[in-house]
């Protein structure tokens, strides 16, 4: 006799209804939202909960005095629902495109250090080559990266690797690394001198940061570790590079960001660098995927031409950022 929550009893009996359902109340972590999220009446959301529940043999959500939240095999199952409802509209997306005579899609996660010279390069590579090949690209960090990788929700990533992901569900292969850089605004009176130090410059300037968890501030923070120097007294704390561009033109701050973030604005003369090499290199980025899904042929194409863009600017000897 089969147990109630066997895999062919849920086959039998789980809907994609009943994963909408999960999400709702997954992001909602209320039971009325998420009714009215999905057009339904709140008793009829309760007896769906049940129903899940009963399925699966255990409480998916704890009971609170306002709204609910999943226990850890109800986080289990909302992964398992956000990524079973975006593989469906990937596949419908897939097909679609092949209908119209298309490649297909294709959808990638960058962090933005890796997409100027190696990402774009090759996605311009890809398209030359399969110019009706669909491609999304998303640009975040690398944790909310690996977190789409992780739903589904792109094919590819090119970012950091944290402590947090599983390595066995992931494969990385390290591509590059990038070089921070110490800039300030055009005609700041700093850059009439030709040696400078952190250390008589940690505490006489303000500065402009990215978050203590960013991979530049933390190989910043690194470096005043390595010197046994104090933080900045005076920070403008930053998460957005754009916002940091128009603050370091507007003020005598130093900034400081990976040589990638600060390229286009180098070139036109809008922030210029200081003399003083920060020996502290951000965690290697690379090429993340999901272990045991067999590429597609626009995946593999892409896989190729990225390794071959990286080694041919390790071998020019140029940054990969």
């Amino acid at each position: 006799m089969q147990s109630p929550n066997s895999p062919r009893n849920l086959f039998n009996r789980l809907r994609y209804k009943h994963l909408h359902m999960l999400i709702a109340l997954g992001s909602s972590q209320n039971l009325h939202r998420a009714s009215q999220m999905l057009n339904m009446s709140q008793p009829a959301a309760t007896r769906m909960l049940h129903e899940i529940e009963e399925m699966f043999g255990c409480e998916l959500f704890e009971r609170l005095p306002r709204g609910m939240r999943p226990t850890a095999l109800g986080r289990q199952l909302l992964l398992f629902a956000e990524t079973a409802l975006n593989g469906l509209n990937r596949c419908a997306e897939d097909l679609a495109a092949r209908q119209q005579g298309g490649y297909g899609y294709l959808t990638i996660g960058t962090i933005m250090g890796a997409a100027p010279r190696l990402v774009m390069n090759t996605i311009a590579e890809i398209k030359a080559l399969q110019p009706q090949l669909r491609i999304r690209i998303t640009g975040d960090t690398s944790d909310q990266i690996i977190r789409s990788l992780e739903q589904g929700k792109i094919d590819l990533a090119v970012a950091r690797r944290n402590a947090a992901m599983d390595s066995q569900h992931y494969a990385f292969e390290p591509l590059g690394n990038e070089r921070l850089m110490l800039v300030v605004r055009k005609g700041h009176p700093l850059l009439r001198r030709r040696r400078l130090t952190l250390q008589e410059l940690v505490g006489a300037w303000p500065w402009i940061l990215q978050p203590e968890s960013s991979p530049a501030r933390i190989a910043f923070d690194g470096a005043l570790e390595r010197l046994a120097l104090p933080q900045p007294a005076d920070i403008i704390e930053c998460g957005s590079v754009y916002a940091m561009q128009q603050l370091v033109q507007l003020t005598n701050a130093l900034m400081v960001l990976s040589e990638t973030a600060l390229g286009d604005y180098l070139k036109m003369g809008l922030v210029k660098a200081l003399p003083l090499d920060i020996e502290e290199r951000m965690a290697p980025f690379g090429l993340l995927w999901r272990q045991g899904e067999k590429p597609t042929q626009a995946q593999s194409t892409f896989i190729e031409l990225l390794r071959r863009r990286a080694a041919e600017l390790r071998g020019e000897n140029l940054p990969l950022d």
